[in-house]
């Protein structure tokens, strides 16, 4: 999908200007607005910026056409929160439907799995090539090593692991989802108890991993749970109805040199 025609011209020509209504929103202000929105290149953050920008402006113009004081730019925040607050429908949701979204959705209202987990951290820079080769033919070969003589685990880990836990023999604990690098995080999701028979990969080398106990997680009880699978209900509708409602605005006043797209409603959000 097109998103902003300044992504689709050489650098050393002036993209057309972005207007929402009869205002411009000139590269001066979308330059100034990029420190607000990180992102993984300079065009995707000016684009974010650009829409940004659009849909306060729509906001405060719809406010201004209400009544609302818009003219500087505290006012503006607080007529744009009151205008949402006029003109967005939420239904709250029952408890029927928050039973629904339980019953349909029971891992994401899980206790996570749980896992006790020691390893030796063979560190190799990822550009590395000769040194992560190294790395995984220690690594096989301390797993054969280690297949043999288990109880030298500790030994092994304060002799050649480059993590800090060798100093407790490679032990890393109980360690549930999102506490590990992303890379080794997810392998371990899915390994059995035991030693692994090959090194795993990750950004900072190849790990030898012994996972000692496993406890799967278990869907929680609804009861337990009511109130984060209502705000969750809440939170989706909100999105939906503040999506609708910039959208609505964009079709009324009018926007030119950008679309907006599905994830309007992240805007006010960031």
């Amino acid at each position: 999908m097109q998103k902003i025609d300044i992504e689709m011209v050489p650098a050393d020509v002036t993209p057309p200007p972005i207007q929402v209504g009869e205002i411009q929103i000139d590269q001066a202000m979308i330059a100034r607005e990029m420190q607000y929105h990180p992102a993984d290149s300079a065009d995707e953050a000016q684009f974010q910026a650009a829409r940004a920008l659009v849909v306060r402006e729509l906001l405060r113009q719809r406010a201004g056409q209400l009544g609302l004081r818009v003219d500087d730019e505290s006012a503006a925040e607080s007529a744009i929160a009151e205008l949402l607050e006029r003109e967005l429908e939420l239904p709250e949701p029952t408890e029927s439907d928050c039973r629904r979204f339980h019953a349909a959705h029971q891992a994401r209202f899980s206790e996570p799995t749980t896992m006790r987990v020691r390893h030796i951290l063979l560190a190799a820079a990822p550009d590395d090539v000769a040194a992560r080769d190294a790395g995984h033919r220690q690594g096989v070969s301390l797993i054969e090593l280690l297949s043999d003589a288990p109880w030298r685990f500790t030994e092994l880990a304060q002799r050649h692991s480059a993590c800090p836990s060798r100093d407790e023999g490679g032990e890393l604990g109980w360690l549930v989802p999102g506490q590990t690098v992303e890379e080794l995080d997810r392998a371990l999701q899915h390994l059995p108890e035991g030693l692994h028979m090959q090194p795993l990969e990750s950004r900072y080398g190849w790990h030898v991993v012994v996972i000692d106990e496993r406890r799967e997680g278990r869907p929680l009880p609804f009861e337990s749970v009511a109130g984060r699978v209502r705000h969750t209900l809440c939170e989706q509708a909100s999105r939906r109805a503040l999506r609708h409602y910039l959208l609505e605005l964009e079709a009324r006043f009018g926007v030119e040199g950008i679309r907006l797209d599905e994830d309007v409603d992240q805007v006010l959000m960031q």
